[in-house]
């Protein structure tokens, strides 16, 4: 076991910390459960580690109940959760929760430890599970539905603290004896997504034993879009498009730019330098059997209306040949999977969380402790080191709240987007690692909510990939407030300047030939690009989500803009004032207010007028742990960590303040990018 650690670099950070009972945090939702159903009762699970819930106590409501069993459901992130209580006169004697429809790994695993910490506190008012409070909430709701029923009086579920305590806990100690199985290996990989498939692969290669373990139950895939300076692919086309040309020392500058200066521009000059030869690799193991292809998204706007916000042609993406168009057993997954196995030793082992790191008395982390789906503990020893790929935070509200609590009001909840925990940040932060100062997250303005709703991670919304088209935009009084045209962040950061953190995208029957004339970039394109590259999603699919958003009451369609106001809950006199105002901009050709491109000027003068309210749709988060040239994890004072290593969104000192979405495929190509060079300079050891 690794000796004990002071907590030194970041305690200062933590926002009245007090490092209590162990961070179940560090474990999965499954492990939880298993804990509680042991009698361990942690700080995530439930009340009744301290006998405390929401200012309650164990003994729970003080009601008096009619005794009997009732049922209640409540909206989860993508499901209707149900809770079945059974009550005597004065005691709630059995919970049965279904979350069955909700996330797979996150709010789908919940159940059990929800239901041990309800019954324990007899009551509501218990604490959500940090990796999945949309599904602990809603689970909430509908048990304090089922006490209103039991009691005849109405329960109400205790106001939720503003912030949030000391996210990040202690490291679990795991006794020896109950270590269950040890393994050797060389490298361990700890995640299989973006990060985990390329380090993985890269790894293989070289002919050392590979140990993956990965939290779910099979692995996610890589994210198609990977940004990349300098493939062969790239530069062929620019051979017939030069425009498409990149000046490596302005991207720094660029980048740089984006970050406000909270970045390593060496770090930076790595991805610009490498991330060539990484999309050439890997585009040699898709294309090798005929199954794949590798194309570059080649389009970087209107030259001749460039506007305020710079282009570039970096995205790469794979599709499937025509042959292979149609076979399901086909899939970006089972290539990598039969790519490690054909070149390397690689053992997978999924269903196996990360609990912590484990150091010598040199404090060279040596290996990790793990915890598969039995709940057994196992201890993997690594001669040449641990490579961290678990993504981010995104669905750690205690971590969101107090290192982005911002972009809380700005997200809605929806069902695509990260399932990271914070997990592998916390580890390495256990084991010394330093953490970027300044905080930053991956935002597309591509989910809505409905008229009488606004944004918050409290709200469940839908899919709304025509938000990022610049059309006309709104405030919840009805005004223009911005330049709708940019960086889809530049957007959403204005958003929050707004009232409730919510805006509206206004268009009109015109809308496909307009969506065309924007000549957009990346992932919102809806039309081919110039160099014939396939768009991410062409306008007809786009629409046709955009009607069932209509059925179900989300867009609205109105033949004034009177009426769309009134069914847009809005000010009628403000919102037509403003499109008079917008018509005669786009009339004009010059965007006397705010500085929009002409070509992108595009009026809303005919029927029938479409209106929707747009929140941000938060993928992840992109602030980690400090990571040196080599990928090394790295202490404050700059010194590594032996032996532990990252990559992705665990690691940090790329971004800040806003994810530079015109360089399309950015965050995927610097995580690809580093997890090869990362897994080199390991297995060179």
């Amino acid at each position: 076991m690794a000796k004990d650690k002071k907590l030194i670099s970041r305690r200062d950070f933590i926002k009245g910390a007090a490092a209590g009972v162990v961070s179940m945090a560090a474990l999965s939702v499954v492990d939880i459960a298993a804990n509680l159903s042991k009698g361990e009762k942690g700080s995530s699970a439930g009340a009744a580690a301290t006998g405390e819930a929401g200012g309650q106590t164990a003994q729970g409501t003080g009601l008096k109940y009619t005794p009997g069993t009732y049922s209640a459901t409540a909206k989860g992130i993508s499901s209707d959760v149900s809770v079945t209580m059974t009550f005597s006169e004065d005691a709630i004697t059995d919970v049965q929760i279904d979350v069955s429809g909700e996330t797979k790994g996150i709010g789908a695993d919940i159940g059990p430890a929800m239901q041990e910490a309800i019954m324990s506190a007899q009551t509501a008012n218990v604490d959500a599970v940090a990796s999945a409070t949309v599904t602990s909430d809603a689970i909430k709701k509908a048990a304090a539905d089922c006490i209103s029923q039991a009691s005849g009086q109405e329960f109400t579920l205790a106001a939720e603290e503003a912030a949030a305590g000391d996210w990040l806990g202690t490291a679990p100690e795991i006794a020896d004896a109950d270590i269950k199985e040890t393994i050797d290996t060389d490298v361990l990989v700890v995640g299989l997504g973006t990060g985990g498939w390329i380090t993985t692969m890269t790894a293989a290669e070289t002919g050392v034993k590979v140990t993956v373990i990965e939290k779910r139950e099979e692995p996610t895939t890589i994210r198609e879009d990977i940004g990349s300076i300098g493939s062969k692919i790239q530069l062929k086309e620019i051979e017939e498009h030069p425009e498409l040309a990149i000046d490596k020392m302005e991207a720094l500058q660029e980048l740089v730019r984006y970050s406000a200066g909270y970045c390593d521009s060496d770090l930076i000059k790595v991805w610009i330098n490498e991330s060539g030869e990484m999309v050439d690799w890997l585009t040699n193991i898709f294309e090798k059997d005929g199954k794949y292809y590798m194309s570059l998204e080649g389009g970087v706007g209107n030259l001749d209306d460039p506007g305020r916000d710079k282009a570039y042609a970096t995205g790469h993406s794979p599709h499937k040949t025509d042959e292979y168009a149609d076979d399901d057993t086909v899939t970006i997954n089972s290539l990598f999977t039969d790519y490690c196995n054909e070149v390397g030793d690689v053992d997978f082992r999924f269903s196996t969380t990360l609990v912590r790191l484990v150091q010598d008395d040199t404090d060279k982390v040596t290996g990790v402790i793990a915890q598969d789906g039995d709940g057994n503990y196992i201890k993997i020893n690594t001669s040449k080191g641990v490579i961290i790929c678990t993504g981010g935070y995104a669905t750690n509200t205690e971590m969101m709240k107090a290192l982005q609590p911002q972009t809380l009001d700005m997200k809605v909840q929806y069902t695509l987007g990260s399932t990271a925990d914070g997990s592998g940040i916390k580890a390495m932060m256990w084991a010394g690692a330093a953490l970027d100062p300044t905080h930053a997250s991956m935002m597309f303005n591509r989910c809505c909510v409905k008229p009488d709703e606004t944004a918050g991670y409290k709200t469940t919304g839908k899919w709304f990939w025509f938000g990022e088209q610049p059309f006309l935009k709104v405030n919840l009084n009805g005004k223009r407030f911005c330049n709708e045209s940019g960086p889809y962040e530049f957007m959403l950061h204005s958003m929050e300047m707004q009232p409730h953190h919510t805006y509206i995208d206004v268009f009109d029957a015109n809308n496909e030939k307009y969506c065309e004339q924007f000549d957009e970039v990346g992932c919102c394109r809806l039309f081919k690009f110039p160099n014939g590259a396939l768009s991410n999603m062409p306008y007809s699919f786009v629409w046709s989500r955009n009607e069932g958003l209509m059925e179900d009451g989300y867009l609205m369609q109105a033949d004034t803009l009177e009426e769309l106001a009134e069914k847009l809950n809005i000010p009628a006199d403000n919102f037509v004032a403003t499109v008079e105002r917008y018509n005669e901009l786009c009339a004009k050709g010059v965007d006397e207010d705010y500085g929009k491109e002409k070509h992108r000027m595009t009026p809303v003068d005919t029927p029938p007028y479409y209106g929707i309210r747009t929140c941000a749709w938060h993928l992840t988060t992109l602030n980690g742990c400090r990571i040196n040239t080599d990928m090394q994890v790295i202490r404050e004072d700059g010194t590594a960590i032996e032996g532990l290593y990252a990559t992705g969104d665990a690691s940090g000192g790329f971004f800040s303040t806003t994810y530079p979405n015109l360089m399309t495929g950015l965050a995927c190509g610097r995580t690809m990018t580093f997890g090869r060079h990362a897994a080199k300079v390991v297995c060179a050891k």
